[in-house]
């Protein structure tokens, strides 16, 4: 029994190994069949054009200019300017020996910046340069080892570089360490890609003494490569965007697409949105005998034309700069820091001009800082602007009619404190309520949308459908939703969770939810042209590029794109039009776009919560001011958004008209430049 009982168990084990070496195996497929996946499918492009290149030996010269950038105007708001480069495209048979022979050489003949090198660099350098030497560093137990195959070419490498003495390397001085960094440089990649040894600050000395030394350092060569000059200076500058080399982070969404990895590629808002059509096309080569032959010439990349105007956009900025400095210097103002402007043609979404600025003191003096990124990702409570859109919603529901009226005072609900307007407004119909920012009107109109009619102290509680209507029509205005800009990033501000009953007020005053400037901007071009959302653009036209300073042949031209209509009758959005329109002659807005003919808009003063202490909880009460407004009321040609966060505290009596005073700046530079 024991015999029959042992080899059961020894069947049950090589039973078990077998099946242990049968999910290996299947393993073993599944990796093998990935690769395949990811050579033949996912990087297929990529391996492709390797194995033409490497086949071939058809290579692509390593840069090439991109598209310029225009303004709508046509003046150049991004260029390129030719600059030498000195390159290195390894011979063929060459060897390392030689290699350090040409760095050296070189070393004594250009100034180089080689603050990047590492000790591991120098440590390769020394290795070749002390060839005979370095096998001193490896014992003959060692040796043998290796001619035993127990030590590879590498174990005895790293050896080596473990070994070498550090008063060795201190022995180098600037010449040597210069020469170390430049061989680094050309071994760095692909063997057979061109490296860029110098850049920059190529002196007219040095191109003369690398020109008449080339025999002397083979595959070294002087190309004229090109870099992105901005004719403007900073005006506009982070939204046009930088370029750079492929990160590591994107390497395979780029290699996928048919790039290089020595590619310059836009990294960032318009250099990055639209790359396809700024990136050029590179020109390609072979080596015939230490020979380079070209075999197709490289093509600029195509131009693009902005819907901005460069002069208006330099005006704004030039407002904001002065203005915030004055803001900041006004009592309470402790915690303001930014402005932001959009500036839209609502007939089309173009957008004109978009600018923030940062103000910030040192040392006693103010310093400011474009952020107009925070255009796009910095979202602000927006107070009383909303109110067009709650109207809205107002008569879709027929909670409330055209021209009616309503009691403003102060309003009590059960448990809850007071609520009311900014002061109490008495009987007043629709217009009055926008034109004199009624809260009481909207808190009204709310619970009626709600199914509720408001009594003192009475008990308003089902409220989850009325946010949904509310949030469907502000969602139309493009206020809670992307606004799909041409640009990689999008903001949407913070949409709230709760449906409490009290918040439904507030949200219907604008404080709630928060939305950016450019929403904000998007929602009061809606009001201004009647109903439509168009989708804001900052691309207006593609040409072909050209060798001329002329733009090439027109390729492209972008449409208007309507994202949606608001789900409205008409006679209710011109009653809206109207309020806004009597905001600027009689209501609190009167001042805010004087000096314009035939303004409309709505003024946002809403309290806000920052984070003062960088503890992460957002803890300090402060008043922002917000503004929308379009002109002329009865064929606009322009909308405007502005935004003041945290312009004063809560807790202090103070109150700064620098919101009033920037409006208005901004508003008059445009009737100057447009009419």
């Amino acid at each position: 029994m024991k015999k029959i009982k042992n080899k059961n168990n020894l069947k049950n084990n090589i039973n078990k190994r077998l099946n242990i070496l049968k999910v290996i195996i299947y393993l073993s497929f599944i990796i093998i069949l990935l690769q395949i996946f990811n050579i033949s499918i996912l990087k297929n492009t990529y391996y492709n054009k390797l194995l033409i290149e490497k086949t071939n030996n058809t290579y692509s010269f390593a840069t090439v200019p991109r598209g310029k950038i225009y303004d709508r105007n046509y003046n150049v708001i991004v260029d390129n300017i030719s600059i030498p480069v000195l390159y290195y495209l390894k011979p063929n048979k060459v060897d390392s020996i030689s290699e350090i022979k040409y760095a050296n050489f070189l070393s004594e003949i250009i100034d180089l910046d080689y603050s990047k090198l590492t000790e591991r660099m120098l440590k390769d350098y020394w290795l070749i340069e002390n060839a005979s030497v370095s096998k001193e560093l490896i014992s003959e137990e060692e040796w043998q080892k290796y001619e035993n195959r127990k030590l590879d070419d590498e174990d005895i490498y790293y050896l080596k570089l473990s070994r070498i003495n550090e008063e060795e390397l201190n022995k180098y001085d600037d010449i040597k360490r210069k020469a170390a960094y430049i061989y680094y440089l050309m071994n760095n990649g692909y063997s057979y890609e061109e490296k860029i040894i110098k850049k920059e600050n190529l002196t007219d000395l040095e191109l003369a003494n690398i020109s008449d030394n080339l025999e002397k350092i083979p595959g070294f060569y002087i190309k004229y490569d090109w870099e992105r000059v901005y004719p403007y200076g900073d005006t506009f500058r982070s939204i046009l965007g930088n370029i750079s080399k492929i990160s590591k982070e994107e390497k395979d969404y780029y290699l996928s697409k048919g790039y290089s990895l020595n590619d310059i590629v836009g990294v960032s808002y318009l250099e990055k949105q639209y790359d396809d059509i700024l990136r050029g096309e590179k020109g390609t080569y072979t080596i015939d005998n230490n020979e380079i032959v070209t075999i197709s010439q490289g093509k600029r990349g195509n131009d693009i034309v902005l819907t901005i105007d460069i002069e208006l956009q330099q005006e704004i900025e030039k407002i904001l700069e002065e203005e915030i400095i004055k803001i900041k210097k006004d009592p309470g103002t402790d915690l303001f820091n930014h402005i932001y402007v959009v500036i839209n043609d609502p007939n089309t979404g173009e957008i004109l001009a978009m600018a923030g600025k940062q103000v910030i003191k040192k040392n006693g003096e103010y310093y400011t800082y474009d952020v107009t990124t925070g255009v796009i990702t910095n979202s602000v409570t927006p107070g009383s602007v909303v109110k067009g859109a709650s109207m809205l919603v107002g008569y879709n529901e027929n909670a409330i009619e055209i021209g009616e009226y309503q009691v403003d005072e102060c309003i009590k609900l059960y448990s809850k404190p007071e609520k009311c307007s900014w002061t109490t407004l008495g009987r007043i119909n629709d217009i009055t309520a926008l034109s004199q920012s009624s809260n009481v009107y909207q808190f009204k109109t709310a619970m009626k949308v709600a199914g509720y009619e408001y009594t003192y102290n009475g008990k308003f509680t089902d409220t989850e459908e009325a946010f949904k209507k509310y949030r469907k029509t502000f969602n139309e205005f493009g206020l809670g939703v992307k606004t799909e800009i041409d640009l990689p990033i999008d903001g949407i501000g913070n949409v709230g969770k709760s449906s409490e009953p009290d918040l439904l007020l507030n949200y219907v005053i604008g404080q709630y939810d928060t939305y950016t400037t450019m929403q904000l901007s998007e929602y009061i071009s809606t009001i201004a042209n009647g109903g439509i959302r168009y989708k804001p653009h900052l691309l207006k036209e593609v040409y072909e590029s050209n060798n001329g300073s002329n733009l090439g042949t027109l390729l492209y031209k972008q449409d208007s794109i309507i994202l949606n209509k608001v789900t409205t009758k008409k006679e209710y959005i011109e009653r809206v039009q109207l309020g806004f329109r009597e905001v600027m002659t009689t209501g609190l807005g009167k001042n805010y776009m004087k000096g314009v003919p035939s303004p409309a808009g709505k003024t946002g003063t809403s309290e806000s919560f920052i984070d003062t202490n960088d503890d992460g909880i957002i803890d300090t009460p402060t008043i922002t001011n917000s503004f929308v407004g379009y002109y002329p009321f009865e064929n606009p040609k322009m909308s405007m958004a502005v935004t003041f966060p945290n312009i004063v505290s809560s807790d202090s009596d103070n109150r700064s008209y620098g919101n009033i005073r920037v409006t208005r700046l901004i508003a008059n530079k445009f009737f100057e430049l447009y009419g």
